[in-house]
């Protein structure tokens, strides 16, 4: 799966960069490294489990297969060998018919469908219900391939209901107490509405009759409560009215239940819950759903607190009613969590906590804890307890959650859910569907999956089922851990060196103590020098050249880190991976290394296979081979002179097509130029000349091969068009020239030199123009400055040092102003 999305990767990087065409090459060099790395890494698990039957080879992978073929192994290699995906069992010569690949199935034994009320008036027997489908199949497994199949869960209608209420009665629950008297039959009453078959029941708790939980004063063993208060004495569980449908019955019982006391605040609840789960003869439980109300306004007891009374031995789960009475309390501590989880969800009983507000938070605490299970508010004296029940009960019926036994060891199982409104889980969310109304049907993938054979045998049993509900699945699990060629085994055949071992599945199967791919050699034996001396090649002082060890006087071959990597011949002399290499690959990819040479596949030689005979690569565009101009030499053009590219279709230094044929063209169509002399020495045979008699009948790009246009100068400085191009038919060169030059019109002097004439004076004029108004607007300002000046000149006012003023001013000295 990851090299498929590998290539995937690379080929969308190497699609949508535009590389340089070495850039490409240097890619997909590193591209098909990677590629071939990850291919010896995916088909790796097969050789590694060095299976030496077939029943260990395909507890491998689900990919593995054992190929049968009694001549199949090359000379030292292993029994192992015979172990590989089938891919390459068929790549080694191994045919298809005898690769023994057992698969996994499943097989349904009982598939009723879900009941259906649609049309049927009729009310069937509880008995009769079914509301999961299938209820039981097999499943053949084989390590690590998946067997998945479909299962259906339909919320039946009128479906039955047993209801059992256990009450805190301690003190506290005085007020409480006298609501529920009456909670019969209108609890049967609404009820009623949801199925026409419904139980009721009822019991109650306080708290183990031990110190410190109570007091153990004669006294306060008979009222536990204050002196003007008549209350019973404690208890720990306690039986009242089993399930029942007299409504009228449960308000006559539960009218004559009086309060109790204890001393602590945690009540003993655990222990009544766990005696509701366990005593389903003594309370009546039937096969149907099985509602729990649990009803208190304090907290709770759990396991360890016993040890506050001398309580050490842990809850057994099992009942102990004796009277309808819990008998012992102070023998067992309380149950954990996790053991009622477990006793609740064996018997299928789904609880309902009514807990005061106070309390509320601890409860939905260990909601979270309790698969299947609801909280729900009481009021200060549980007068909305039956607006809860039914609350409480819708929530947990419109939801399924699926659980399933314990697994037996390396199996795994998983979920996917097809709920309403197509809303879909997988993982965790995959087991359950919620807002499930009566009538609708929801599926579930379930996936189970084996990684090995269990030890104990070849065959588990499974469960399977909703939370809450008393309908299962089973699921038988069979294992495949042998072939079908097992079964066939000879056992002590002849095959085997006289008798030393079971033939089976095309090899042997040695007894105890004997060893070789033939059973040949016992294990006193291994070590001799004798045969040692028949694993070395030439007199050589190398054992198995050094790749592989001597066994029974055999070679067994070494085995390589990479499991594609093989070494083989009767001395290990010979491997797959020593050939040589093109572009990092052995035997450049194009064929397979056999004892350090490679067999090349069709159209590929040399001694790294790195020599195409494919003479396409070498194809230009126009479909010919190196453009005439080089050789095509193992898939590439080897160009002449001095022509270049992967088709020779580049010449740096020469001149264009244009160009080259220009003087040839001219001399041929208009009889001048510089070939004008020896136009047909020169030019007589270079190409095939068709005269046209304008541009547009030029042929265009289409309509031959290898098509140029030209545009070129002739020595009159006309313009003269044509075309060069190939006929690959006969490999013959194409001109078409436009029959008259385009030759530009001569200039009209009189015309040029009037406007030149006129241009000068009209510019001169302008020139005029331009310099008086810049004289205007200069004087202007000039003025403009004097006039200013002008008004803020001020004169000089001082007075004339010698002028006397005519005037002359006498004071008399007796004036006093009166």
């Amino acid at each position: 799966m990851f090299l498929t999305f590998f290539v995937m990767f690379c080929l969308r990087i190497y699609s949508s960069f535009k590389l340089q065409m070495d850039c490409r090459l240097h890619f997909l060099i590193a591209f098909c490294l990677m590629c071939h790395v990850f291919a010896q890494q995916d088909g790796s698990e097969c050789l590694k489990a060095n299976a030496k039957s077939c029943g260990e080879c395909i507890q491998a992978g689900p990919s593995c297969g054992w190929c049968t073929k009694l001549d199949f192994l090359q000379q030292g290699e292993p029994t192992s060998a015979r172990c590989d995906d089938l891919a390459a069992l068929k790549t080694k010569g191994c045919p298809e018919s005898q690769i023994e690949n057992p698969r996994g199935s499943k097989n349904i034994t009982n598939n009723k469908e879900v009941t259906n009320r649609v049309g049927n008036t009729q009310k069937p027997k509880p008995e009769d219900i079914t509301q999961i489908q299938p209820q039981r199949l097999e499943l053949h497994l084989r390590s690590g391939e998946p067997q998945t199949f479909e299962l259906k869960f339909k919320r039946a209608e009128d479906y039955p209901i047993d209801l059992y209420y256990l009450m805190d009665l301690s003190y506290s629950m005085k007020d409480d107490l006298e609501n529920v008297k009456s909670l019969g039959t209108a609890l049967m009453v609404e009820m009623r509405k949801i199925t026409s078959d419904f139980r009721i029941g009822f019991g109650s708790f306080v708290e183990k009759t031990v110190m410190p939980y109570i007091s153990t004063t004669p006294a306060k063993l008979l009222n536990p409560c204050t002196s003007d208060q008549n209350c019973t004495s404690p208890f720990s569980y306690k039986n009242v009215l089993n399930l029942t449908s007299n409504g009228n019955l449960f308000n006559e019982l539960v009218g004559k239940q009086r309060i109790s006391g204890n001393l602590d605040s945690p009540e003993g609840g655990f222990d009544a819950i766990m005696q509701v789960a366990v005593c389903g003869e003594q309370i009546g439980w039937r096969n149907v759903t099985r509602l729990l109300v649990f009803s208190t306004d304090a907290g709770f007891h759990f396991a360890g607190d016993g040890k506050l009374g001398g309580i050490v031995l842990p809850n057994d789960g099992k009942c102990h009613l004796e009277n309808n009475m819990y008998t012992m309390s102070h023998y067992y501590d309380y149950p954990s969590i996790a053991h009622l989880v477990q006793k609740l969800s064996d018997n299928n009983i789904q609880t309902i906590f009514a807990v005061t507000q106070e309390f509320e938070p601890v409860y939905k605490e260990l909601q979270n804890l309790i698969p299947k299970s609801a909280v729900g508010t009481l009021s200060s004296n549980s007068s909305n307890v039956i607006q809860l029940i039914i609350d409480a009960y819708n929530s947990l019926s419109s939801e399924v959650i699926l659980e399933n036994s314990k697994l037996p060891e390396g199996v795994t199982i998983s979920y996917k859910s097809y709920c309403k409104n197509g809303i879909n889980g997988t993982g965790e969310n995959g087991r359950k569907c919620s807002n499930i109304s009566i009538g609708d049907e929801v599926k579930f993938d379930v996936s189970i999956t084996a990684q090995k054979c269990p030890k104990n045998g070849h065959e588990e049993v499974i469960k399977l089922k909703p939370l809450g509900f008393t309908e299962e699945v089973e699921i038988v699990l069979k294992f495949i851990c042998e072939c079908d060629c097992h079964n066939e085994g000879i056992p002590n055949s002849d095959e085997c060196n006289y008798g030393n071992g079971t033939f089976e599945c095309g090899a042997c199967r040695c007894n105890e103590g004997r060893i070789g791919r033939l059973c040949e050699c016992s294990t006193d034996e291994v070590n001799s020098e004798d045969m040692d001396a028949s694993c070395r090649k030439d007199n050589s002082s190398e054992i198995c050249s050094n790749n592989g060890d001597c066994i029974c006087g055999e070679c067994v071959c070494k085995k390589r880190e990479n499991p594609n990597e093989v070494y083989s011949g009767k001395y290990c002399e010979c491997d797959n991976f020593n050939c040589d290499r093109s572009n990092g690959l052995i035997c450049g990819g194009n064929g397979v290394c056999k004892c350090r040479k490679c067999e090349c596949y069709e159209n590929f030689t040399g001694s790294a296979c790195d020599c195409s005979m494919d003479t396409k690569p070498c194809e230009s565009m126009y479909r010919q081979i190196c453009n005439g101009r080089g050789e095509c030499i193992c898939g590439r053009c080897k160009c002449s002179d001095k022509f270049q590219g992967p088709t020779c279709e580049m010449c740096p230094t020469c001149p264009g097509v244009c160009a080259e044929h220009k003087e040839c063209v001219q001399c041929r169509a208009f009889n001048k130029g510089e070939k004008k002399d020896v136009c047909n020495e020169a030019c007589g045979k270079a190409f095939k000349l068709v005269i046209v008699e304008d541009r547009l009948q030029l042929p265009q790009p289409g309509q031959l091969e290898a098509l140029t246009h030209c545009k070129e100068k002739d020595v009159d400085d006309c313009w003269f068009y044509f075309t060069y191009a190939v006929n690959n038919t006969n490999n013959d060169y194409v001109v078409h020239v436009v029959k008259k030059p385009d030759c530009p019109a001569g200039p009209e002097i009189i015309p040029i030199v009037a406007g030149v004439v006129a241009g000068i004076v009209l510019i001169g004029l302008a020139l005029l123009l331009i310099w008086k108004l810049l004289m205007i607007i200069h004087d202007r300002r000039e003025f403009a400055k004097f006039e200013k000046e002008k008004m803020n000149a001020k004169w000089d006012t001082g007075e004339n040092p010698i002028y006397k003023s005519a005037v002359t001013t006498v004071v008399n000295p007796k004036y006093e102003g009166k």
